[in-house]
């Protein structure tokens, strides 16, 4: 395998981390402010 090619999947694997990370920060802030402004309280806090 050539220099360029192990760069290049490092690369693109590094991307990809890089990417779900970023999703998955973006899924955690998107989950936190449908409960913050959810009108319904919780079930359990009745």
């Amino acid at each position: 395998m050539s220099k360029k090619k192990i760069l290049f999947t490092a690369f693109v694997a590094v991307a990809g981390y890089l990417g779900f990370k970023r999703y998955q920060s973006g899924q955690e802030e998107r989950d936190l402010w449908a409960e913050a402004t959810d009108s319904v309280p919780p079930s359990d806090q009745v």
